[in-house]
């Protein structure tokens, strides 16, 4: 049996890359490698290790043959030499920057990012010397002045959270590129490599919290840094083991191998189901505007098609009536579950701006976009009947007004 299963299929390699069971006695299923330590047959071996000569594992917190395979299947899987896991998304976001940033250098980043990176960028990197710049990043003439010398890393979720907003990878990369010393890293937390792969367009680093869609189950945290070889044994050497520690354990990279198994065929509902509810959200007359890549009024709709396999699972709108409607919407739900994060098979709703972007001033969430009525879905597996009855009904809490009938055919992705 091929051990690397290179020339496969995406979910061909999610749930075969790198393992061969007739080297583990059989196990269909990898096994779980528990152990803090290994053992070295001799001190030139145990030294050789600790010197990066030798590529066998020493100490979990460094390597770990579990957290090995996941990190060779999630290399594959996003095209990239070498992966690191972490035991959070925001693990791999600190551990990345820390390990490319120094005191006096600048990072541009795009102007609408999840609260927690906000916080770290605003909270952490900015308190220690490094200067953080808000851009446009859909505008390239605006980025093309935001270069100075000290760029060190342009960085970018796409699409953004909460509102979705896309940046066109392979641009950015290309003008990127084109100054001395900068490393593009991009989010890729919402798409996943199934809909999109950000190192096939130009970014240097791409980060994940596995907690969502990659883990699908909504049981562990985990975060996931790919590049090619050389940056990621930094990140692994510097920003994991000696600046933050944020290993994963050996259990959730198991869990979390078990959710890869599955991710195609869950991306494909999650994106069915998004579509149908976005269109829905669209033809009632309760809301205000819905963000969803796959609608054709998405401003960026061209790019989404040219980008992304599918508009994937998240929904971002807003009501008639701002914020105490939109409350009133989300306590009226039954079936979607008011609740952070996002990627589970449970359909989830949840208000940015007193929550996950609570850490922005108002101030700051006006001007990134974030307005105070926007309710965000992470549109779960449920059936898609299901799931249009529960807006209904909680639309119709709202104002007394109920769904325009939507047609079967008007769920099929375009």
């Amino acid at each position: 049996m091929h051990t690397k299963h290179t020339s496969f299929g995406f979910s061909t390699r999610a749930i075969h890359h790198g393992y061969d069971p007739l080297d583990h006695h059989g196990a269909l299923v990898p096994p779980i490698y528990l152990s803090a330590t290994f053992a070295f047959p001799t001190v030139e071996y145990g030294a050789a290790c600790f010197a990066g000569e030798a590529s066998g594992h020493f100490y979990t917190r460094i390597s770990n043959p579990t957290l090995a395979l996941l990190e060779s299947r999630m290399a594959s899987l996003e095209n990239g030499e070498a992966a690191v896991a972490f035991s959070s998304g925001m693990g791999a976001i600190a551990a990345t920057f820390w390990t490319l940033l120094r005191p006096g250098d600048e990072i541009i980043v795009s102007q609408t990012l999840y609260g927690c990176t906000f916080a770290l960028l605003h909270h952490g990197l900015g308190e220690f010397g490094i200067k953080v710049r808000h851009v446009d990043l859909t505008d390239l003439a605006a980025l093309q002045a935001a270069f100075s010398p000290a760029t060190r890393m342009v960085y970018c979720e796409t699409p953004a959270n909460p509102t979705l907003r896309l940046i066109d990878i392979a641009a950015v990369a290309e003008l990127a590129h084109q100054q001395p010393n900068i490393t593009v890293v991009v989010d890729n937390t919402y798409c996943t490599p199934y809909l999109q792969r950000p190192l096939e367009l130009g970014a240097d680093v791409v980060v994940h919290s596995a907690t969502k869609y990659l883990s699908g189950h909504g049981d562990i945290t985990a975060g996931i840094a790919v590049s090619n070889q050389a940056l990621a044994q930094r990140i692994r050497l510097q920003g994991l083991k000696d600046l933050t520690g944020a290993v994963m354990s050996p259990q959730d990279a198991a869990l979390l191998m078990r959710g890869l198994k599955t991710l195609g065929l869950r991306m494909d509902r999650h994106c069915s189901n998004a579509q149908a509810v976005a269109e829905a959200l669209q033809a009632h007359p309760a809301v205000q505007w819905v963000t969803y890549p796959g609608l054709r009024s998405f401003p960026q709709y061209e790019l989404a098609n040219r980008q992304m396999k599918l508009p994937g699972g998240m929904i971002a709108f807003e009501l008639k009536g701002g914020i105490e409607t939109g409350q009133r919407f989300m306590n009226a739900l039954q079936l979607f579950t008011r609740a952070v994060s996002l990627g589970d098979a449970e359909s989830l709703a949840q208000h940015p701006a007193s929550m996950t972007h609570s850490t922005y001033t108002p101030e700051q969430r006006a001007q990134h976009g974030i307005s105070e009525g926007l309710v965000r879905l992470s549109v779960g597996l449920e059936d898609v009947a299901d799931l249009l009855a529960d807006i209904q009904q909680a639309l119709a809490k709202c104002n007394g007004a109920n769904l325009r009938p939507t047609t079967t055919a008007a769920y099929a992705l375009k």
